[in-house]
């Protein structure tokens, strides 16, 4: 149970998130917000698990601060896209609650998960993961999801210009759990992004693999997204205790996508999370796939950060890929549009360690 001092606490932030949001866009320019390293750059975002923010009534005003700030930084930062690594809920089909892992049913979580992306609707584009808590009951019992019911390609209108494909989901449905987005990046040329649901089927896989090395995107450089992957300690995940079947890990799906495709070359996940310092919660590896190309694998995670798993939802922490105008170089940057949207916590507003901060330079 919540104590009454954390939810005094969360009650005052949902107030002071609510009553500041209008100078939102003014008030990012003057204080921490990340800025681009080269004015050519292009960004996109990066947003980790939300699911504690939404499950939660009083966290969820954090979630909307942070896609708030990303609408007020879209012309600042270039930001062509925003990603979501999954798990936008704690439970997809919650009927009752106890207070012990969420005050929301599984309806009012969707509802305001649903209710933060929609301040980007019909101004950029944005992808999401599927995590394996959007599907099942509580956590991947089975794969039916809520998310086709509130992700609609039609309630965002600049998914006309990026989205190219969808696969049908475990239900058969065509939605956006197995998705292909093309961007027009400057100075890089034609990127694929590619969205897949929680533990691909095989002919999620087959399907991405097939895609990714026909004619038509050959000669683009291929971004794979996928909820579950790697861990903290850069292994990738070989097997966990979910029921949903058939399902594909990390190592499988390295073994059967990302090491034989010629032009996968950034492979973001989330899931990963630990209670502990940002280190624990944070990943990265490169390895070599089948023609001797580097491939950059990034696991970024955050919800336990802000009190653990009933805390506040993850602190505000999202990232920036900053695609440099050299074509090859992503620049990483950590930030907290929650710690900098005060004057008083701003100097907490930019992560800096090296695992938090670096550049990723495609060879």
């Amino acid at each position: 149970m919540v104590s009454n001092g954390r939810t005094v606490i969360r009650l005052a932030l949902t107030l002071l998130i609510f009553s500041s949001m209008g100078t939102l866009a003014v008030r990012a320019q003057n204080l921490s917000a990340p800025k681009l390293a080269h004015e050519k750059s292009t960004t996109f975002v990066l947003l980790p698990d939300p699911q504690n923010y939404t499950k939660y009534k009083t966290n969820q005003p954090v979630f909307e601060l942070m896609t708030r700030w990303i609408e007020s930084q879209i012309e600042p930062l270039n930001i062509l896209g925003v990603i979501c690594t999954g798990d936008l809920v704690e439970q997809n089909d919650l009927v009752t609650v106890d207070g012990k892992n969420g005050d929301q049913t599984g309806r009012q979580q969707w509802q305001a998960a649903s209710r933060a992306f929609e301040v980007l609707d019909n101004k950029v584009p944005y992808m999401i993961m599927e995590g394996n808590h959007d599907i099942g009951y509580k956590s991947a019992e089975y794969r039916d999801t809520h998310f086709p019911e509130y992700f609609r390609v039609e309630r965002n209108d600049t998914w006309a210009k990026h989205l190219v494909e969808v696969f049908p989901d475990a239900q058969g449905r065509p939605a956006m759990t197995n998705a292909l987005f093309e961007f027009d990046v400057p100075h890089w040329g034609k990127v694929l992004f590619i969205t897949t649901e929680f533990t691909p089927r095989d002919e999620v896989l087959e399907w991405a693999k097939e895609r990714a090395a026909s004619e038509k995107y050959a000669d683009h450089l291929v971004v794979f997204m996928t909820h579950s992957y790697l861990r903290s300690n850069g292994s990738r995940i070989e097997k966990e205790s979910y029921k949903a079947t058939p399902a594909n890990y990390g190592e499988d799906i390295w073994q059967k996508l990302i090491y034989p495709s010629k032009n996968i070359r950034l492979v973001l996940c989330g899931h990963y999370c630990l209670i502990g310092d940002y280190e624990a919660n944070v990943g990265q590896r490169t390895d070599k796939n089948s023609v001797g190309k580097s491939v950059f694998q990034m696991m970024f995670n955050a919800q336990t950060a802000g009190g653990g798993w009933q805390g506040n939802g993850g602190d505000g922490w999202l990232r920036l890929l900053e695609f440099m105008p050299d074509g090859k170089t992503i620049r990483v940057q950590t930030y907290s549009p929650l710690f900098g949207f005060s004057p008083e916590t701003e100097h907490l507003a930019n992560r800096t360690e090296s695992y938090d901060r670096y550049s990723i330079v495609l060879d």
